[in-house]
């Protein structure tokens, strides 16, 4: 800013206004509050530097209009008022800075000068304020500024001073003033002059009036300015509370009492009756708390990765709520519940941080690390900290994260591990695959694909549940899919390997290849059940589908290792139910012999599939038993012959049964075959063979009618009578099954062709010879 030159005779050539001769002064003089609360304005700057040499924001009080000793100054009256000249005309001039600010004290401490004691309010309202800001060291001076009326300017200093239950209570007596006084027009001179003042026409005419505008229209502006740098303040004091000492805290109660003189205000306003009123200071703190809370978090920068960041995050919040509860809490009423208010605050803030870390690219380690601390790290670490979490009502809090984000981090971390795993199983697939042709041992293969695959898949169904029991549930189901997938897949290459187990392989080494791929099935089963004990609702459908590839993948092997088997034994069982076979055991001791051979090679496969293939073998041994029997090879045609064919049926199913029950066979309803054959060899009675007929048909589901009519021509019943009686108990049987079938696994008849019989007619049919045509005689 130029300084000003004096005339030579020690007048002012502006009739005291340092101002006049420069327009851009005189546009200063008109400054208005909006751009002194943010020091923003061109009067704010020159104000604020040279404040801050004497010690104050404004530097000394203004002064006052010369009005009166009570009237308040407008917020656009921050010129510099005029001074009277001095009597003796040529006295010392005081400095631009004391005429600019007045004879307010630099914060109450700095005494008048005799220049000042001059001012425009007269010695005794000077001394009035000097009295008043002597007495701000021990508060008295806050009661004194709010009895009297203060111009925006000076409240704007109390509250830039932190003298904030005074500056309130000037706030809310001017916006009363507001409210009561009537509008009137603003004088569109400059500010009153001194006597001794020129008039405004000697002052420099370059200077436009300003607009026009309604005194309550300003007043309500000054209002809402200061209430917006009464609460930059308060909020302040808020935020700083928390990192203050004890000895700092005192602010903090006088936020208390600005926030109940504010209630008590809002309590005199009925809602509707004053604009801007209620002002609920109350709500306004708790947001202010929450931005605060807000800005310690987001200062959290530590060295490291997601771990480093969300422990320090933890470690600041408990930090900061423990300095809460010992130190700010008792400053505020205890019917406010500030530590409850801090506490929500910090939750939120904290929600915030972890949730904008959720929504940023991670990889699945760091899925699951942020779920876990959001599920279990922070409400152990921090809501059941002993210092914090027995003060704290944790139902009142809430979710950290909002349910739904919580849900998309989730998918995410499914989709990503179930895109990780498909790719990982299928790469070990690829590589056990090439080690197939190879000479292994069902050890090496048995532990090298499965105990790798389900290790994959373990590894995450294992961690999934720690977060929470739905996500674990969520990440079984997805896994139970990527484990059918993979299934499917092992399926088709095992049985395109055993059709075509290649041409160097030597044969001997095939059992062992199909022992060690039927080995890996159980892993793969139990796998599949545990992920479907999880209990997610659609897990019935994928475990259904895993069990029936594995089922294939056994009954592939089993077919494997038992085709050498029948075909040793087919030369055999050719010579069964023939004479010879009645009297010679020959063809059925090699038989049994064969069979306990081939149960030595398969010790090495595991329980469950030997049980499976032992099964098999049962059911299939005892199927080429039978066949020959409802081929028609024997046909009894006395009574003597059905009872030595019963007699050797009986021997040989008892063999048969102490065979397979040695072997651990798991399906002991196939021992009940022969003998209920054998019963329909040798029963008279029809009744009797009626009701073995029906046990027969309970027992194996399958049989038809066919079947029971092959028998009866073995026994020799040609009867047409007797075996209409016992064929009609299985008539309702033939044709079509109103209901399915039994499983493959009980199926025994059904892979049975009986031969159909061959109707005779009951006559000889006599055909006429014809006589001989002798051969036609050619013309000569």
């Amino acid at each position: 800013m130029p300084l000003l030159r004096r005339p030579p005779d020690g007048s002012r050539e502006d009739g005291g206004d340092p101002f006049a001769a420069d327009p851009e002064g005189r546009r200063r003089r008109r400054a208005t509050l909006g751009g002194l609360v943010g020091l923003g304005g061109q009067l704010g700057g020159h104000l604020g530097h040279l404040g801050g040499h004497l010690g104050g924001p404004f530097g000394r009080r203004l002064l006052r209009d010369p009005a009166g000793p009570r009237g308040r100054r407008r917020s656009e009256d921050s010129g510099v008022a005029r001074r009277p000249q001095e009597e003796s005309g040529g006295g010392k001039r005081g400095s631009l800075l004391r005429l600019a600010l007045g004879t307010w004290g630099q914060r109450g401490t700095e005494k008048a000068s005799p220049v000042e004691g001059q001012a425009g309010d007269g010695a005794e309202g000077a001394g009035e304020r000097r009295e008043s800001g002597g007495r701000d060291k021990d508060g008295d001076g806050d009661r004194e500024r709010a009895r009297e009326p203060l111009s925006v300017l000076e409240i704007l200093e109390l509250i830039q001073r932190r003298h904030l239950v005074a500056a309130d209570a000037q706030i809310i007596a001017l916006e009363a003033e507001c409210s009561l006084s009537p509008s009137r027009p603003p004088s569109p001179g400059p500010l009153p002059a001194s006597p001794s003042s020129p008039s405004p026409s000697s002052s420099s005419s370059s200077s436009s009036p300003p607009s026009p505008v309604p005194a309550g229209g300003r007043r309500a502006r000054d209002v809402a300015l200061l209430y917006r740098a009464l609460l930059s303040q308060l909020w302040a004091v808020v935020a700083e509370s928390v990192t203050s000492p004890p000895p700092a805290l005192a602010p903090l109660r006088a936020v208390v009492a600005v926030l109940e003189q504010e209630e008590a205000a809002d309590a005199r306003c009925p809602p509707g009756t004053r604009p801007g009123r209620p002002r609920a200071l109350r709500r306004r703190w708790h947001e202010a708390v929450a931005r605060a809370a807000g800005e310690r978090l987001a200062q959290v920068a530590p060295a490291g990765g997601l771990g480093a960041r969300l422990a320090a995050l933890a470690a600041r919040v408990v930090g900061d709520l423990g300095v809460v509860r010992s130190r700010v809490a008792p400053e505020y009423p205890p019917e406010w519940g500030a530590l409850g208010v801090y506490a929500r605050g910090y939750h939120r803030a904290l929600g915030q941080q972890v949730k904008a870390l959720a929504q940023r690219p991670l990889d699945v380690p760091e899925m699951y690390l942020l779920l876990d601390w959001h599920s279990n790290a922070y409400p152990r670490e921090v809501l059941g900290h002993p210092e914090v979490g027995a003060l704290l009502r944790v139902q009142e809090l809430g979710p950290l994260l909002p349910p739904e984000t919580q849900r998309d981090l989730e998918r995410s971390c499914i989709a990503a591990v179930k895109a990780k795993v498909e790719v990982a199983v299928a790469q070990e697939l690829q590589l056990s695959e090439d080690r197939w042709p190879e000479d292994v041992t069902s050890q090496d293969m048995d532990e090298g694909l499965a105990t790798r695959v389900t290790g994959l898949l373990r590894a995450h169904v294992d961690r999934a549940p720690q977060v929470t029991p739905e996500f674990g549930r969520e990440m079984a189901h997805s896994l139970l899919g990527v484990l059918v997938a993979f299934l499917h897949s092992f399926q088709r290459k095992v049985e395109r390997f055993l059709d075509s187990p290649g041409d160097l392989a030597p044969p001997d080494a095939t059992p062992g290849r199909a022992i060690a791929l039927a080995n890996c099935c159980p892993p793969f089963r139990a796998f599949a059940e545990r992920l479907a004990q999880f209990g997610h609702p659609e897990s019935e459908e994928p475990r259904r589908q895993a069990h029936a590839a594995l089922d294939r993948v056994t009954r592939a092997c089993g077919h494997l290792l038992t085709r050498r088997l029948f075909e040793e034994l087919k030369p055999h069982f050719g010579k069964l139910m023939k004479r010879k076979w009645l009297t010679s055991s020959d063809a059925f001791d090699a038989i049994v012999m064969l069979i306990t051979s081939f149960a030595q090679t398969l010790r090495p496969l595991h329980p469950e599939p030997h049980q499976v293939l032992v099964s098999e073998l049962h059911r299939r041994v005892l199927i080429e038993y039978v066949r020959p029997l409802l081929q028609g090879r024997l046909v009894c045609a006395s009574a003597k012959a059905r009872a030595r064919v019963a007699a050797r049926l009986g021997d040989e199913a008892r063999q048969l049964r102490e065979l397979f029950t040695r072997l651990d066979s798991a399906s002991p309803w196939l021992d009940s075959v022969v003998p209920r054959l054998r019963e329909l060899l040798v029963l008279e009675d029809t009744a009797a063979l009626q009701m073995e007929v029906g046990a027969l048909a309970r027992d194996f589901p399958d049989v038809r009618r066919r079947h029971v009519a092959a028998l009866l021509d073995a026994r020799g019943l040609r009867a047409q009578g007797p075996r209409r009686e016992i064929l009609g108990v299985l008539q309702d049987l033939e044709g079509s099954e109103p209901e399915p079938g039994p499983p493959r696994y009980r199926t025994f008849f059904a892979e049975l062709a009986a031969p159909r019989p061959v109707r005779c007619l009951p006559f000889q049919l006599r055909l006429p010879r014809l006589p001989r045509r002798s051969p036609a005689r050619t013309p000569p």
